[in-house]
This record gives structure tokens, C-alpha cells and sequence, in this order.
């Protein structure tokens, strides 16, 4: 047995932590917040209240407010001209992955301009000066990019929606307060917990899986399966919140260990051409006959795996397709049963080209996959989901 275990994040966990913003010992003296590009964060005094507490610490803030959901590389390139200008030494992501991952990013380009930052994607340049310190601070339950180093970011020339990441995007510490969740709405909140969810079940098929992840992701996924539709249910549901918000941190953590596989290919390639489709969504959709596709290649390889999540999942766990049951039972519970990608003007015709955009820009998680998936197996896969 091999494996490396690095997790560098310091996470401060806990309802109304937020507030020991205030006394951390910060890594800098000036702070380029980053939010998107909607009054989200504005609204419900979040940016406000970690502004103040910031200052309680003599810490002077800039706010970069323009990332998109699904952020681009424009706006990163934007945010590190900012943090050059006003001589911020470090980086916060306040919001939901978008905000973090556009964090992370900026870190890497505020002393790296030399290049684009789709060079360093591409491995065309190499990250040779300081990246700078990040703070994630989450307000929503489902990318778990607060425990990750990885950066997922759109290049809207080409449409590519590629993962990044290196020892130095690992947040240096994340205030994850599940307070700060209460104001998620419904739909929203399924979403969301459905990224972390198949955060957890990728990590645990993929064949980076490792005792350690292995033991997050089991916990993760038993998490959301019983508390995401209470939280969906009743937004005010702080015990509920909290547990989905740690299953969402523990995803994270698993993504670290392990790797996602192909399903996040795929998806993101419906939103990188569809971006105004919600990441979570889009993984809803894709999800039951994808995993319906890999038990069909591969049933002995995947059906112990399989059994293990259906029974966290609260199925009996005596055969792999009670996990493709469990997955149904979930999207019913949470309302998302009719989501049609469609209703974001995706056609059935588009299947070929996003499969082929999915193993271009994001072939490399097909590596990580408990079976070997074809072009058109991934095509296949696109058209079921679509409708």
C-alpha cells in the first residue's frame, strides 16, 4: 500500500466562527476580497461584516466584485491588476466555489503576470514566484474548494472548464461557519449538496481512492444522504445545514486524497458551453446513467464500492444497483426529479462535441475512472441525461 497524504488547510469549523476573523493572525497587512458578481454577499452583510472584522485586526480590504458563477480567466487576470495596484498581500474568497476558485487563481497571477494564466493550465509556463496566501471563506455547502487546492476556471475562447491546482492554492486557513449558509435557497441548496456528494462518490470510485479518503468519502456521502432534505426542506435547519456544510468540507478533503472522475469531465463541459447551467445540476443530470454506464462496463470491479455507498445511502447494501436506487430516492427527496437540461438549451445534438470537449480539456480525470470509458460511451451517457 502507497499513498501521500498532504493537508495543509487549518480549518476553523463552527457555527458563528466567522467572528474569530477578527483575532487570527493574518498572513498580510492588506486583503483583495474577492465576491461575484450578484448582491448576494453585499445583501446579507457578509462582506460588510468580514470587512469590519478585518479592520478590528488592522487589516485594510479591496473588493474585487465582478466573478461570474461559472468564473472566467478575464476576471482573474482583472482581479490580480487589482491586488497589483493596491499592494495586497493577500487573498480572500468570500462566497461559494466561484469566489475561492477565483481566489485561488488570482494568488497564482498577481506575481506570475508574465504569462496568462491559460499558459500555466496548459503547462505552457511554470508557476515560478510566490503565490499568495489564501482565506476561504464559504457560504455555501457543495464544492469543498475551502479543503482543496484545485481552481476550476472557464476560458470562454475556447470553452474549456479546466482544474488547476498546487501545493500552494491549498487555502492557509478556512473559517467554515455554517451560519452563513441559512440564506441558500432551496433549489440552490440541492444543487450545491449534490456537487459535494459526487464529490465524495467519484473520490471514492477513482483509483486514486486511498484508506483515508475512503473513510471521508463514506462519511460524506452518509452525511448528505440524511441531512441535504431536511436542509432543502427547511432552510432554517442550522443542525441540518451544518452537517451537509461538513460533508461538503470533508468532499474537499477527499479531492485532495483522491481524484474526481469523468462525470465532472462531462459536466463540465455542458458548463462550459452552457454556463448558465448550475454545476450541481448539471451533475444531477448526468448522474444516473452515468453510473448506470460504469456498473455496465465493469460490474465486478465497481459492485463492492457500489454496495458500500448504497448502504450509507440507508439501502440494504446487498447489490450495486440499490446505489443507483439511492440516487434516484435523493434527487425525488430534494425535488429535482423532472431537472431537465433542456430548460438551459441543451439539445441532444450537442452530445458529440461536448463528449469530445470533455475528454480535451478535462481527459485527464478519464485516467482516474474504475473503467476505461470510450467517446461514445461518453455520448451515450450526454444523451440520456439530455431532455
Amino acid at each position: 500500500m502507497q499513498f501521500n497524504c498532504y493537508m495543509p488547510t487549518k480549518v476553523i469549523f463552527g457555527a458563528g466562527r466567522l467572528g474569530e476573523l477578527a483575532n487570527l493572525e493574518m498572513p498580510g497587512k492588506k486583503a483583495l476580497i474577492l465576491i461575484t458578481c450578484g448582491n448576494s454577499m453585499r445583501r446579507l452583510g457578509y462582506l460588510n461584516r468580514v470587512q469590519e472584522l478585518l479592520s478590528v485586526n488592522g487589516i485594510d480590504s479591496v473588493v474585487f466584485g465582478k466573478i461570474l458563477p461559472n468564473p472566467i480567466e478575464q476576471h482573474v487576470l482583472e482581479a490580480a491588476s487589482l491586488a497589483r495596484k493596491e499592494k495586497c498581500d493577500f487573498i480572500i474568497g468570500l462566497g461559494g466555489g466561484s469566489a475561492i476558485d477565483s481566489a485561488k487563481a488570482t494568488a497564482i497571477m498577481v506575481n506570475n503576470g508574465e504569462h496568462t494564466y491559460w499558459d500555466y493550465i496548459k503547462g505552457k509556463a511554470e508557476i515560478k514566484n510566490k503565490v499568495l496566501p489564501i482565506i476561504a471563506i464559504p457560504t455555501t455547502a457543495g464544492t469543498g474548494t475551502e479543503t482543496d487546492p484545485w481552481t476550476v476556471i472557464t476560458n470562454t475562447n475556447t470553452n474549456e472548464k479546466i482544474g488547476f491546482g498546487c501545493d500552494q492554492t491549498f487555502p492557509l486557513f478556512s473559517i467554515v461557519d455554517p451560519e452563513l449558509t441559512l440564506s441558500v435557497p432551496a433549489p440552490f441548496t440541492a444543487y450545491q449538496g449534490m456537487d459535494a456528494l459526487f464529490h465524495a462518490v467519484e473520490g471514492y470510485l477513482s483509483l486514486k481512492a486511498q484508506p483515508i479518503s475512503d473513510l471521508f468519502a463514506l462519511d460524506s456521502i452518509l452525511r448528505i444522504a440524511t441531512f441535504l432534505p431536511k436542509a432543502v426542506q427547511n432552510g432554517a435547519d442550522l443542525q441540518a445545514r451544518e452537517q451537509v456544510l461538513w460533508a461538503s468540507t470533508q468532499g474537499g478533503i477527499v479531492e485532495s486524497l483522491s481524484s474526481c472522475i469523468s462525470e465532472h469531465s462531462l459536466e463540465h463541459a455542458l458548463s462550459a458551453f452552457f454556463p448558465e447551467l448550475p454545476h450541481g445540476a448539471g451533475l444531477v443530470a448526468l448522474s444516473v446513467p452515468y453510473f448506470s454506464k460504469i456498473l455496465e462496463l465493469n460490474r465486478d470491479r465497481v459492485a463492492k464500492r457500489y454496495m458500500n455507498m448504497a448502504k450509507a445511502m440507508g439501502e440494504p447494501g446487498a447489490n450495486p444497483e440499490e446505489f443507483i436506487v439511492a440516487i434516484q430516492k435523493i434527487i425525488k427527496s430534494i425535488g429535482l426529479s423532472n431537472l431537465a437540461l433542456s430548460a438551459w438549451g441543451v439539445s441532444r445534438d450537442d452530445a458529440e462535441k461536448l463528449a469530445e470537449n470533455s475528454f480535451l480539456a478535462m481527459g485527464g480525470l478519464y485516467n482516474m475512472d474504475p473503467v476505461r470509458l470510450t467517446k461514445q460511451d461518453a455520448i451515450e451517457i450526454l444523451k440520456a441525461a439530455i431532455f
